[in-house]
């Protein structure tokens, strides 16, 4: 394991860094924040990725969204303004959840195939074309999976179903595009330029 990929548990040990935290989870900053606003809500179980859980962490599930929900009440932002979500694959060890704001400005944006998060509110469940959000969510190389998706799977299979390459290679052939608009740019540098209009 590497530096880099085990960093969060390393965080997760420092609790200076906690920003709230609960008897089950935490929630910390994203050391290369996406968005102004970009926080992970981590377990303190020992569970490495979202492919270990099962229905028996159904609850857990729960207290990681309503910490959530707290972080953000904390910094007196919107709900509607977030998305909750995580990876897949994942990029790093230690399960953890994305926080994160809308407006995807952040000096962190460089590449086409930089992982950002996409969720769906946990309480109000869609049905959605998943490769549509995916193109609308600058055209990243990891699939986010819903939260409510999540419970979904652990509720019907007991378990989360990892992408198979060729479904990532298919992923990262699709256009960039504003996630909140229909603006298509051509390039990274664009796309953050067209993002700052947004907060105008």
């Amino acid at each position: 394991m590497s530096n880099w990929s085990s960093g969060l548990i390393n965080t997760l040990k420092d609790p200076s860094k906690h920003i709230i935290a609960s008897n089950l989870a935490v929630v910390i900053k994203d050391l290369y924040p996406k968005a102004k606003h970009h926080y992970l809500v981590l377990p303190l179980a020992d569970i490495p990725t979202i492919f270990q859980l099962t229905a028996d962490h159904l609850s857990l599930m729960e207290e990681l969204y309503l910490l959530a929900l707290n972080i953000i009440e904390v910094k007196q932002e919107d709900l509607n303004n977030f998305q909750i979500g995580f990876h897949n694959p994942p990029s790093m060890q230690r399960l953890h959840m994305h926080v994160i704001s809308r407006d995807f400005v952040s000096g962190c944006l460089k590449t086409k195939n930089i992982g950002i998060v996409i969720i769906l509110d946990f309480f109000c469940p869609m049905k959605v074309d998943k490769f549509h959000l995916i193109v609308n969510m600058l055209g990243c190389c990891l699939y986010a999976h819903f939260f409510s998706e999540v419970c979904q799977q652990l509720k019907i299979n007991g378990k989360i179903k990892p992408l198979t390459k060729v479904e990532l290679q298919e992923l990262t052939k699709e256009d960039l595009q504003c996630n909140q608009c229909s603006f298509k740019p051509r390039n990274m540098p664009l796309l953050k330029e067209h993002l700052n209009s947004h907060l105008k």
